[in-house]
């Protein structure tokens, strides 16, 4: 008996939102707009932060409050997550000696021997940060 063929999915687009959690918000706000130069694009008290990057949306959200929503999907998380921006490879010295400036530790700094680079560092929530060159995934630098 021959078996069904299983339907292929339907294709997905880019990334359109990546969202990390932090319980103090102003910090947060704080950190991204002054330390990495993001955008705010919306805010809401107590609840979230969100940042445009080109086409994408970068959300921070405060766990303690969208676990407890009834009118929306229920979501959160505790203990660090982890995101990555995309950085040319010719900007890391720049990025790395900009963080140091403004007081930020890089926890680690790795040359991939596929190529690229990352710096990995923490926002005031301890979500871990990475600043990568898009060639860590064998993207072209016009990506970043």
């Amino acid at each position: 008996m021959k078996m069904p063929a299983t339907p292929s999915p339907p294709q997905i687009g880019a990334i359109l939102e990546t969202c990390l959690y932090a319980n103090d918000l102003d910090r947060a706000a704080v950190f991204y707009q002054s330390v990495l130069g993001l955008k705010l694009f919306a805010r809401e008290a107590g609840r979230h932060l969100f940042f445009k990057s080109r086409n994408q949306m970068f959300l921070v959200f405060n766990p303690l409050k969208t676990i407890e929503e009834t009118d929306a999907a229920p979501h959160g998380t505790h203990g660090p997550g982890h995101t990555a921006f995309a950085v040319p490879m010719s900007k890391m010295n720049e990025w790395r000696s900009y963080l140091e400036a403004k007081g930020v530790e890089i926890e680690k700094d790795v040359t991939w021997p596929g190529g690229g680079r990352s710096l990995y560092f923490r926002d005031p929530a301890n979500n871990c940060l990475e600043l990568a060159s898009p060639r860590v995934w064998g993207m072209g630098e016009h990506k970043a």
